[in-house]
C-alpha cells in the first residue's frame, strides 16, 4: 500500500511539474489559443493535483472524495469558460483525466461531460 501511495505522489508531483496547454500531437491539442491564460489555466489544474496529492497523504483516497476536488476544479475556470476554446476545454478534461488515471479514478461521474458541454447526457437506454 506505502508503495502505491508513493508512486501516486510521484506521478502527481511530476505531472505538476510539466508544463501545461501546450501543442500536443498524441491528443490532436494545437496549443493554449490565448497564451496569456497558460499561467491561469496551469495553475488552476496543479491546485487540482495539490489537493489530490494531499488526500492521498492522509490517506482519504474516496471516490467521493476525489470528485468534490474535480467539482470544485472545474468550478474554478467558471470565470475564464467563455473565453476558452472548445480545444482548451477539452484539454482541461483530458488533464483531469490524467490526475484521475493517477489515483485510479474511473469515472467523473458526468462532471467532464457538464463541464464540456454545459449539459450531462442522459444515461443510454438500451432496448431489447
Amino acid at each position: 500500500m506505502e508503495k502505491m501511495k508513493n508512486d501516486m505522489i510521484n506521478q502527481l508531483e511530476a505531472f505538476q511539474q510539466k508544463e501545461k496547454f501546450i501543442e500536443d500531437f498524441l491528443v490532436f491539442y494545437p496549443g493554449i489559443s490565448d497564451a496569456s491564460m497558460q499561467k491561469t489555466l496551469s495553475e488552476r489544474i496543479n491546485l487540482v493535483a495539490n489537493e489530490f496529492k494531499n488526500f492521498v497523504l492522509t490517506q482519504r483516497t474516496t471516490d467521493k472524495d476525489f470528485l468534490q476536488v474535480i467539482q470544485a476544479g472545474l468550478q474554478s475556470f467558471k470565470s475564464v469558460y467563455k473565453n476558452l476554446d472548445t480545444e482548451d476545454r477539452e484539454r482541461i478534461c483530458l488533464y483531469m483525466e490524467e490526475l484521475m488515471d493517477i489515483v485510479g479514478l474511473e469515472s467523473s461521474g458526468r462532471t467532464l461531460n457538464q463541464f464540456m458541454y454545459g449539459w450531462d447526457f442522459p444515461p443510454l437506454l438500451i432496448v431489447t
